[in-house]
Order: C-alpha cells, then sequence, then structure tokens
C-alpha cells in the first residue's frame, strides 16, 4: 500500500512525514528503510504478528509494509505546471491513496501561507489543482467516447455518466463524491481522475485540542469533517505534534506517553487503520519455524488469488487451503492441538478469505 501525504506549506506536511517513518525506524520488531529522502516504508504492527513469533521462534519475521510519499508542495497553479506542479501531480497519480494534512490549529509562530487558518480553502486550493488536471483527463475520454458511439451505440450509457462526472467537476467537486452504482465506479476507475482517488483528510490539531482524543471541541475539525462527508472520505483527527514526540520512544516508554494524553493508539497507527479500511484491505498470515509474515490482500479474496500473493505456482497448482482462525490456534496454544479439536479447516477454491485466517496453502504444478 502506498500513501502520499499532501498539504499546503506550514500546516504539518512534512512534521507529520518525518514522525511516523521515524516512527516506523525507531519500533524495535519491525524492519523500515528510506527508498528516497521523501519515502519512507513503515512496518503494519499487528499484535497477532507478535504472538506468532513469539509461538514458532522464526527464523525470519516478516510484517506487511505501507510506502508513505511526502508528497511535492502544492502552489496555485500546479495543474499547468506551477512551481512543482508536475512532480506533484505525476506522484499523486501513482500512490494508492491520499493523506491530505489540513491545518487546524493556531500558531503565530507558524505563519499559514495565506496569512490564516481556513480548512475550508486550504482543501480547495489543492482540490481546485486536482480538479482542472482530471478535467483535462477526462475531456480526451469523453470525445473518444464520443466516436465510439458512432459505431455501437451501447457507449451512450458511459458518455452520459462521464458527462455526469464532468458536471460534479467543473461544479468544483471532486469526482469521488458522484454517487456510483458498482458499474459506475469500475468504468471511473478506468480513466484514472486524481480526485477518485482514496482519501483521508488529516486534520492537524494542536496537542491541547487532541487530548483525551477528543477533537470535536475544534471548530475547524468540525469544518473538516463536514467537507470529508460530502467527498465520501475519511476524515481522522491527528497531531503531528505529539507524534513527532513520541516517534523516537521505546515502546513502553510510547505506551505510557499515550495513556496519560488519554490516547489508546499513536497516530501512525490510527493511519495504517484507517488506510487499510479506506482501501478495503484485509491481512492473512502464514506461520512456521522458517519465517513468521502478513500478507496484504484486499476483502473478498478467495483462496487461490490470496496464494498467488505468495508465489503464481501456489494460485496455478492450488489444491486446498488448510485455514485455522487467528483466535483458535492462540486458544490450543499449538497447531497439533488446533488439528486435534477439529479447528484446522481444509478450503477449497471458493473460499473468501477473512482477516487474521492463518493458512497453509497445498498446490502442484
Amino acid at each position: 500500500m502506498k500513501l502520499g501525504i499532501v498539504g499546503l506549506p506550514n500546516v504539518g506536511k512534512s512534521t507529520l512525514f518525518n514522525a511516523i517513518t521515524n516512527a516506523g525506524a525507531q519500533s524495535a520488531n519491525y524492519p523500515f528503510c528510506t527508498i528516497e529522502p521523501n519515502v519512507g516504508v513503515v512496518a503494519v504492527p499487528d499484535k497477532r504478528l507478535d504472538a506468532l513469533a513469539k509461538m514458532y521462534e522464526p527464523e525470519k519475521f516478516t510484517p506487511a509494509s505501507i510506502e508513505f510519499v511526502d508528497i511535492a508542495g502544492l502552489v496555485k497553479g500546479a495543474s499547468k505546471g506551477e512551481g512543482l506542479g508536475n512532480k506533484f501531480l505525476a506522484n499523486i497519480r501513482e500512490v494508492d491513496a491520499v493523506i491530505h494534512v489540513v491545518r487546524c490549529f493556531e500558531n503565530d509562530d507558524i505563519v499559514h501561507v495565506d496569512g490564516s487558518i481556513d480548512p475550508k480553502r486550504d482543501i480547495e486550493t489543492i482540490n481546485v489543482e486536482l480538479i482542472l488536471s482530471d478535467i483535462e483527463v477526462l475531456d480526451r475520454r469523453i470525445e473518444k467516447t464520443q466516436k465510439l458511439i458512432k459505431g455501437d451505440k451501447k457507449y451512450q450509457t458511459d458518455y452520459d455518466f462521464f458527462l455526469r462526472v464532468k458536471k460534479a467537476l467543473d461544479e468544483g467537486k471532486p469526482a469521488r463524491s458522484v454517487d456510483c452504482t458498482p458499474e459506475e465506479a469500475e468504468l471511473l476507475a478506468s480513466v484514472s481522475l486524481l480526485t477518485n482517488k482514496p482519501i483521508i483528510y488529516a486534520a492537524n490539531l494542536s496537542d491541547s485540542d487532541f487530548k483525551d482524543g477528543s477533537a470535536d471541541g475544534n471548530p475547524y475539525f468540525n469544518i473538516v469533517k463536514e467537507i470529508a462527508k460530502s467527498e465520501n472520505a475519511g476524515v481522522l483527527p491527528i497531531c503531528a505534534e505529539i507524534e513527532a514526540e513520541i516517534s523516537g520512544m521505546e515502546p513502553e516508554e510510547k505506551e505510557l506517553f499515550l495513556s496519560e494524553m488519554g490516547l489508546e493508539q499513536s497516530g501512525l497507527d490510527r493511519l495504517i487503520k484507517a488506510g487499510y479500511e479506506l482501501l478495503g484491505l484485509i491481512s492473512y498470515l502464514t506461520a512456521g519455524k522458517p519465517e513468521v509474515r502478513a500478507w496484504t490482500i484486499t476483502k473478498g479474496t478467495k483462496a487461490p488469488q490470496a496464494a498467488g500473493k505468495i508465489h503464481t505456482d501456489f494460485e496455478r497448482g492450488f489444491i486446498r487451503a488448510e485455514v485455522v482462525s487467528f483466535d483458535d490456534l492462540m486458544e490450543c496454544g499449538s497447531m497439533t492441538a488446533a488439528k486435534e479439536k477439529g479447528l484446522v479447516r481444509s478450503e477449497g477454491k471458493e473460499y473468501v478469505m477473512k482477516d487474521g485466517d492463518i493458512v497453509l496453502f497445498r498446490f502442484n504444478v
């Protein structure tokens, strides 16, 4: 999963990026690497994987990972190549989802690029540039579809739908705000519009606003929440300042600090969880002495396709999947005990994988 972090200057975008990627680097159990200065790969914390590692004491421990990209700053006119506009748009095209950091805190020492705190204006500044870029892309697709209608009237439905999306863009609304049937959503996905990408608005609050995890007292946060709702987008209150403070702490120290703040999880953990939910992702696990590993798949994936994540041969020669739920395995204490109790199931090609399934795939090629 690749998440792009965007935002105007001085909203806390880079502070958040540095904090979450440094947190990944500091976490003892999880690997981390920097691909280039603005890209960090962070392991997905998973207590189930930790428990399996204790049980099997494996030679190798491989959690799922997320790539965070600190996307080049944006200025008005980016859609026309102003500033780092072209790089900004190219970077967004490459990510699976966008985290848009919106400033919701007052601080006289940190000057806002537009002179005042206004989340609605800030969101519109970035959305307008993405929408202008999308209009160009969609216009080309509309033109192409119009030509296809001459040869086959079945394309009329596609054409009418694209015009409906164009109308929303012309009104300054992102493509993701357009209500779609499953078929229309598939058609829209084929156009590769930037404003159709899943998005989480990360409302960056001051630490005093964020205490106890309740952000509803902040009027700016409520504005962001309303915008997110109108766009079918996610929203997450976060405090980049707190994330920066805990990023270098040891796990026990971090847990104590968060507890004192009245928080159950760090912003990174909540961001990862929100990203998984937004993209409809789950993890299944493989466990044994050689390796304990998490594999990320889309909800609804069937066993052969899940096996294909490990190796294409596993999918091609799929015979069956031996599956036990994580909770059942932990309760039994070992795979042998789980088998004796009949809790290890043999599943076929139509089995839909569940989050936390521990699987051994049988295949033959």
